[in-house]
Parts: structure tokens; sequence; C-alpha cells
């Protein structure tokens, strides 16, 4: 049988249902009268059926007072407030189902029995929420681990685990992974045989052996050596190892809780934990919370602390004033639950035999700006330590950081550039980027060439836009020749236009006919025989009907390499693009 729950008989239908129900779950149950005396020990929970008939000094009184046990209350919707000097844990309507308030009491029983058995005081919902998981996971074998900060009482919540499972009989045994060699470790964990190493004259078990049918507690898992990480990833998938030195495999059944105040996800990213390993023993997580996140829990655990401290040492404490409470309130608390434990213990200790008050409270706790704490490194990583001796993880991680970050731009460069390049011509073919002339659709009906040339940019200045031509506009000589004369290109042998001059000229087919050379007695001179097409030059490109922009961006890129002599940095930097994707482009089109 549980624990006995006491029901008051103010309405009595109420008191019924809820007795049955209690019952059949296998609590003792008893119903006490509005005006019963209690006695010590009687209960673990009070349930009144009509918290609005209860009087001062009633039931609700003696359980707090005297008991020391929560209450719950049945009231009418709305009228919580007229219940709040009663102290109520939980408060239902009265037509609530009696299963859901035999579950919430179930839950608040196990809690406060874990608490009983661990020690682990706090009210907050923060620590409420991680007592409540451990109730939840205790039943089951599934691994566990336990993450938060150093003094958080990793160690009690797993010994809470061990206590509420089906083998709280059976042995918990808790090792420091962090305290011990790798050598060391491994003959610790898994045990040796006789003559396995130097000193090993017998066979010895090892703690996974010892923890048959019971517990095992890894602290520190984070700095778990990567050998023994391997073997003890066998442990939990096999349930076997080998010890040292030996040859035949031994099976073992113990529930493996790991704890660390580390983030193992940054350590595996970093390389120093095991990704299948991580996952194996993140089967079910807990959580706890650091003591600046439950500040309204510190009152309670001054009062346990001052009194383990106060008996087991034999000193009267004369307690503390509500200045220096609220002193203690506000800290931080860096090193959490146990350094307030210490703190406490050293008033106690050092106790002057009055009150303590806020001048009794250390000066880094007054005023924790005045001396602050230095982050201090996290023990291990013997391996990778510099020169100087000091310890280097945390320049590791952001490098590996950086270059994860440098990976992941590449990617984004990349498909920005193939977007780029389905929708629009790449940026080093446009005219301000790289000095090149602008292509200029034929006049309607005129009989020019189609070319607009303004005169080269100097290297480094924007090039002048080309006028646009109209329509209106008639084809005139200019009475004088300009600064810079502009030659016709049907008149002009084809060797003596550069090729900047011939990017963007139409096809022989599509250019008016020039008019027939005449000789000094008027006479049509020979025409001369047809010039072969010269290939693209460095400097420029010929555009004919049919180019795909592929075949433009292959001639731009041979273009700009032959203009700074092979160049590949600098090729680059003409085009405008990045020095990779050039690269890349190089390999697409054969040009290496």
């Amino acid at each position: 049988m549980k624990d006995t729950v006491l029901i008051s008989t103010h309405h009595l239908p109420t008191a019924g249902a809820l007795r049955g129900a209690f019952k059949s779950s296998g609590y003792r149950v008893e119903l006490v009268t509005p005006r019963e005396e209690l006695d010590p020990g009687t209960g673990v929970l009070l349930v009144l059926t009509d918290a609005l008939a209860e009087t001062a000094g009633g039931l609700a009184a003696q359980a707090r007072d005297r008991l020391h046990i929560p209450v719950f209350g049945m009231a009418t919707p709305g009228r919580e407030r007229e219940l709040g000097a009663l102290g109520l844990a939980e408060t239902f309507a009265p037509s609530v189902d009696p299963d859901e308030v035999l579950l919430i009491a179930h839950t608040l029983l196990e809690r406060r029995r874990l608490q009983r058995l661990t020690g682990i005081v706090g009210e907050t919902d923060a620590i409420r929420e991680a007592l409540e998981r451990v109730v939840q996971i205790a039943p089951v074998d599934s691994t566990v681990l336990i993450t938060g900060e150093s003094g958080t009482g990793k160690e009690l919540f797993a010994r809470g685990v061990h206590g509420l499972s089906p083998r709280r009989h059976k042995a918990f045994i808790a090792v420091n992974v962090a305290a011990l060699s790798p050598t060391v470790l491994e003959s610790e964990l898994f045990g040796h045989e006789k003559g396995a190493f130097t000193g090993a004259i017998d066979s010895r078990r090892g703690l996974f052996e010892l923890a048959h049918r019971g517990t095992i507690f890894l602290d520190e898992i984070g700095e778990i050596p990567p050998a023994i990480q391997t073997k003890l990833l066998r442990v939990l998938e096999q349930k076997e190892f080998l010890r040292v030195g030996g040859e035949a495999p031994i099976r073992v059944d113990a529930r493996v809780i790991a704890a660390t105040n580390q983030d193992l996800r940054h350590e595996v990213a970093a390389g120093r934990f095991r990704r299948d390993l991580y996952y194996r023993i993140n089967v079910l997580h807990i959580e706890l919370p650091p003591l600046r996140r439950r500040q309204a829990d510190v009152p309670r655990l001054v009062e346990a602390f001052v009194a383990e401290v106060s008996a087991r040492n034999d000193r009267r404490f004369a307690g503390i004033s509500a200045d220096a409470m609220r002193i203690l309130r506000e800290y931080a608390w860096p090193g959490n639950v146990r350094e307030l434990r210490n703190l406490v213990e050293s008033m106690v200790v050092l106790s002057p035999g009055r009150e303590i008050g806020p001048a009794d409270i250390p000066e880094q706790v007054r005023s924790p700006g005045s001396s602050p704490l230095l982050p201090v490194p996290s023990p291990g990583h013997e391996a990778e330590r510099g020169e100087a001796g000091q310890l280097r993880p945390q320049l590791e991680f952001v490098f590996r950081t950086l270059v994860e970050l440098r990976v992941d731009m590449d990617d984004l460069r990349r498909q920005f550039e193939a977007y780029r390049q389905e929708h629009r011509y790449d940026e080093a073919l446009l005219p301000e980027e790289t000095g090149r002339v602008e292509i200029v659709s034929p006049r309607a009906g005129g009989t020019g060439t189609g070319l607009e040339q303004p005169a080269p940019a100097a290297r480094g200045q924007p090039a002048e836009p080309p006028p646009v031509p109209s329509p209106d506009d008639a084809p005139r000589q200019p009475a004088e020749p300009p600064p810079v004369p502009s030659p016709d290109p049907a008149a002009v042998p084809r060797e003596a236009v550069s090729p900047q001059s011939r990017v963007g000229a139409p096809a022989a087919e599509e250019r008016p006919a020039a008019p027939p050379a005449t000789a000094e007695d008027g006479s049509e001179a020979a025409e001369p025989p047809p010039q072969p097409e010269p290939p693209a030059q460095p400097g420029g490109i010929l555009l004919q009907p049919g180019m795909t922009l592929e075949d433009i961006e292959r001639e731009a890129i041979l273009a700009a390499l032959a203009e700074v002599d092979g160049s590949r940095r600098h090729a680059a930097r003409l085009l405008g693009i990045a020095e990779r994707t050039l690269y890349r482009k190089i390999r697409r089109y054969g040009l290496e």
C-alpha cells in the first residue's frame, strides 16, 4: 500500500468519489471531519472538498503548520482570491474529475518523495519541471543524459532517477571520468585480466560488472578519451565488453546515466566526441536550471543548508536578516547551489552570535562587479596544449566555425552565379565594368553600320554612354573631321581595325555595301581579294549572329586572359567575378 491521503467531509458526495479514486490507485484514505485534530505523520496529502468552508485554525492550518504536507482544495471558480490565506498547492472546481485530482496528486507526491530521497530543495517552476522529468523517466531502462552548469546537482538527480526506478535495490556506482587517466579509466570501467599490464597481479572486475542490474553514473562524460568512447558505445549497443587483456566477452545489464557541464553538440562539431555515442547517450534528457534562474528557491536552500550544517557541527545559528537575504537572492551565483552551500556553511561556522547582516556577507557577493571571477577553461585536452602550455580548444572551435562559415558562403556564391547565368548576362560583359563598347541595333532605314563607338575610357574610369540614335536623324557628313576620326569599317582594311572596334559588328552579309573605289582616271579599281576572318585577338570580341550567351562568355574570358597575359587573378578582377568562379568557367569551357 502507498501513503495515506486525508479527505475532508465538507461535501460527502465529492469525498466519496475521491476516496474511490485514490483507493483504486493503491493509496490508503482517511476521511476527516472539519473540526478534527490531526496528528503528525497521519498522512501525506490533505484534500478539502469545500475549501470556502474552512475556518481559521482548521484542517488547512494544521496540515501546513504541524504536518507540513500539501493541501488541495475544491472551490467555486472565480473565488480563488479568498483562498490565499490557506496556502493551497492546487485548486479545483467542485465538478472536477476525480481521476484528474488523482493524477496531479500522484505527481506531487512522487516529486516530494524524490526530494526527501535526494535532498533536492526547490519549488519554482524550473526545478519542478526537472523533478517531474525524473519521475517520468525513472521507471524505464533507457539511457539518460543530464546537462547543466557545474554545481547544479547533477549527481543528486542521477541518484533520484535510480531511487525511483525498479533498480533501486541494486548498486548505484558513480565515477568521474575526468579524474582518471585513459589507461586507468579503461581498467576501472571494464576491469582487467591477470597479467594484462605491468602490476596486474590478479584479475579484477570493472565498474560495469559491479553495476550489473543496477545503475552506473558517468560524470563529466564530455572528457572521456576517444579510444574509450568506442568501447563505451559497444557496451551501450551490444550490452557486452571485453576486459583489458581479456578474450571472452562479458554481458552486463546496467543502466547508464551520463552527465556533463559542456555542450556536447559543440564537442561533436569540434571532433572531440563521437556523434554516434552522443545520440546513444542522449535518449532521455534532463536539463538542470542554474540557480540564477530560480532565485526564489534561495531562501529555501539557505534554510535547508543552515539546518544541515548546524546539526552536523552542533552550532546555533541566529538567522539571516531580510536585507542580507535580499542580497543573497539577487546574486547571480556563478557556482550555483554548490557556491551557496559553501557560503552558508562558512556563515554558520563563523557566526558572530547574532543575526547575519549585509556587512557579514563577503564583498564579492555584496558587490559582484568589484571582484569579477575569471573564466576557467574546461579541464582536459592535454593533447591540445600549445608550446606555452595553454589550452586551445576555444581557438580551435572558433577556427572551425569560421571555416564552416566560409564553406557556406562559397555554396551561396555558387548558387547565385548559377541563378545569374540563367536570368541575365554576366556582369563581366557590362560596358561600365569592362570598358567595352555598347552594342546598338542599326538605325531603322539608315545606311550606317549600327555601331556607335565612344573613345575607350581610361582603365578604372567608367566609359561615357553612347548617344542614343533617333529615327529622324539623317546621315550627314561633318563639315570638318572630328579630333578623333571614326573610320568607316567598310572603307578601312580589316587588318587596320582594332579588335575593340569590331566588337558587336554585324556579319558580312548584313553590312551595307561600300561605294566602289575609283582610280585616278575615273575607272573602277580592281576589287581587292577577300581577306580571311581573323581569330579573336586580345582585348576584343567578335560577335556574330547565332552566338549563345555561353559563346559570348567564353570569348570574354579568352579576351580577358589575353589582356592580362594569362593571369587568372587579374582576369577575374577585370571581369568582375570571383577567382574561383573564373576557374570553374575555364574548366567548363575547356580553356585550360
